[in-house]
């Protein structure tokens, strides 16, 4: 029985030194040779978990951007002499109160409606201007939220941009609503982008995936979504 024993730990130990053998010695001498070396396995780096963390961030940071932004969009509706109904959206420029929209949102003679999270409030237009297309309104609310502009310098063709504004359903209550698309081409008057939406979106905001707002956006009759840089908001309201 000891015998027995004693010869499985003999094969056993023999074994182990064979293994350690053949894999810190006998193999890698071999697989250096000159015939072997050019059918030895390269290594290749695995960056799955790299990419996985990256892609978490970005979708963290788009988050976090959506959730600052559409913080500062506010809701507009417009009942026209002609009985129309306009639907769209502005944002906020300075926490007591100033905003800019669409001109073409709040035409002379009409009725207005400026929401803030769904509620209403009162409000006064400052001034149009036709030719670009905006609007300077004061809304009666204080201490509201603001986001950061974008440099558009930094603005690259090709880049992500995503946009937020306020639809209103059958019944007239307002949701806030986001789509992403990249910038298509760009100049000092204007960012046309890669997305198409519904007119009702006029107003909307663009911004980066750093939640920097870039411009207002129009929507053209094909449906396409261009975008008024923030340069041009700026200096209309006198900033």
């Amino acid at each position: 029985m000891k015998k027995t024993i004693l010869k499985i730990l003999a094969f056993f130990i023999i074994g182990m030194i064979g293994g350690i053998f053949a894999e810190e010695i006998f193999w890698p001498y071999f697989v250096e040779r000159p015939f072997f070396y050019k059918y030895r396995l390269e290594q290749t780096p695995i960056y799955v978990t790299e990419r996985k963390e990256i892609t978490i961030t970005e979708n963290v940071a788009l988050k976090e951007a959506i959730e600052k932004v559409k913080s500062t969009v506010i809701g507009v509706r417009t009942e026209t002499k002609k009985g129309e109904t306009l639907e769209g959206s502005g944002f906020v420029l300075t926490s007591d109160g100033l905003m800019v929209t669409l001109a073409d949102l709040v035409p002379r003679g009409s009725n207005f409606s400026f929401f803030v999270d769904g509620e209403k409030v009162h409000f006064q237009i400052l001034k149009r201007d036709l030719e670009e297309n905006l609007a300077l309104v004061k809304i009666k609310k204080e201490n509201l939220p603001t986001k950061s502009f974008a440099d558009l310098e930094r603005l690259r063709l090709g880049e992500r941009v995503f946009l937020v504004g306020v639809v209103f359903d059958t019944e007239g209550i307002p949701k806030k609503v986001v789509n992403e698309g990249i910038v298509k081409s760009f100049d000092k008057n204007l960012i046309e982008t890669n997305i198409f939406e519904n007119k009702n979106l006029q107003g909307s905001v663009l911004f980066d995936i750093e939640g920097n707002i870039l411009g207002i956006n129009q929507v053209q009759k094909t449906g396409q979504v261009t975008t008024i840089p923030i340069t041009q908001i700026k200096q209309f309201a006198g900033f």
